[in-house]
């Protein structure tokens, strides 16, 4: 698959576990935006961004990109975001079926890739791991 069709997955597992909450989901007509759907928690509408994390086996962890890549079929360019592109950041681990719900100014706070450790591999846990199925930091946000 390529990196739409992976990212397209992404985004529909991320739609499916808003609309399990009862939350209103909005998806915009382009994909010209900082981020890829509205999720409506009854309180406010949050912009999201839908990364999708992929294993790296050198390292034995899982890995998403906090920047924006583009193409226009000859150049691959990446893009940093802006602290006002969107209001959280949802990171789907496909192979695991597990979500980590970030805010954006903790997902900026990453330099190029978000670190995440699934199970008991280390003594402590890397910081990503207090954001693992946080869907109620998106259910109180006003």
């Amino acid at each position: 698959m390529d990196t739409k069709q992976v990212g397209g997955i992404s985004v529909q597992a991320v739609v499916l576990e808003a609309l399990d909450h009862d939350w209103g989901v909005s998806l915009p007509l382009c994909d010209n935006l900082p981020y890829d759907l509205i999720i409506d928690n009854r309180l406010k509408l949050l912009k999201i961004q839908v990364k999708t994390a992929w294993y790296d086996d050198k390292k034995d962890l899982y890995l998403a990109s906090v920047r924006s890549s583009c193409t226009n079929r000859k150049v691959y360019k990446h893009k940093t975001y802006d602290i006002q592109d969107f209001d959280f950041a949802v990171i789907y681990v496909k192979k695991l079926s597990v979500f980590y719900v970030m805010p954006v100014e903790v997902f900026l706070s990453y330099k190029s890739c978000v670190c995440i450790v699934e199970g008991e591999k280390r003594q402590r846990l890397p910081a990503s791991s207090e954001y693992r199925e946080a869907w109620h930091l998106i259910e109180k946000a006003r």
